[in-house]
């Protein structure tokens, strides 16, 4: 059993994580609403199933990947339970030989250690080096779960915020793709 907290609409009390505080500090001073929770460390989506339930919304997922050169990235995000053929999204967004980017890349330009990649990363992506892929299905919803940059923390927003006010301000944009 997963230890969640109750439901805040401020940011959790001693955050220690840079990438978290700098969020939350954003969606204020932007005055985007959310609703938080602080959690067990989860590092799965099997294990986010219960902050869902906490949240009332999918914690989605957060792949990020790169070309075979490594000299593009990407952050995937999609449905948890909707698996990612590579090379179809390849296709479709003109880059062949998509692969899984190595930890220290997802460090440098994310703040993130592998399993709390999150789209609140791309706050730390100042040079735009990581380029946003948001499934259709992920754009087309009401909610977006997500944590901040930490996996012990979880957050619920409007994708529309995501998408309309955050993103913007961090310089980033998302793609969205049917995949």
């Amino acid at each position: 059993m997963v230890y969640i907290s109750e439901k805040s609409n401020t940011a959790p009390e001693n955050l220690e994580n840079p990438t978290a505080k700098s969020v939350y500090g954003l969606l204020d001073k932007l005055k985007i609403p959310y609703e938080c929770v602080t959690n067990d460390v989860v590092e799965t989506m099997e294990e986010c199933i219960e902050v869902d339930k906490a949240l009332g919304t999918e914690i989605r997922k957060s792949i990020f990947l790169c070309n075979k050169k490594k000299t593009s990235f990407f952050l995937v995000v999609m449905p948890a339970g909707k698996s990612l053929n590579t090379t179809e999204l390849g296709n479709k967004i003109g880059v062949s030989h998509l692969s899984f980017a190595p930890a220290e890349y997802m460090e440098k330009y994310l703040k993130a250690l592998p399993g709390s990649a999150s789209v609140m990363g791309l706050i730390n992506d100042e040079d735009d080096y990581v380029q946003l892929i948001m499934d259709k299905e992920v754009a087309d919803e009401e909610w977006f779960g997500c944590n901040p940059g930490i996996n012990t923390s979880h957050l619920k927003m409007k994708t529309a915020d995501l998408l309309n006010k955050f993103l913007p301000k961090i310089r980033h944009k998302a793609k969205i793709v049917a995949f």
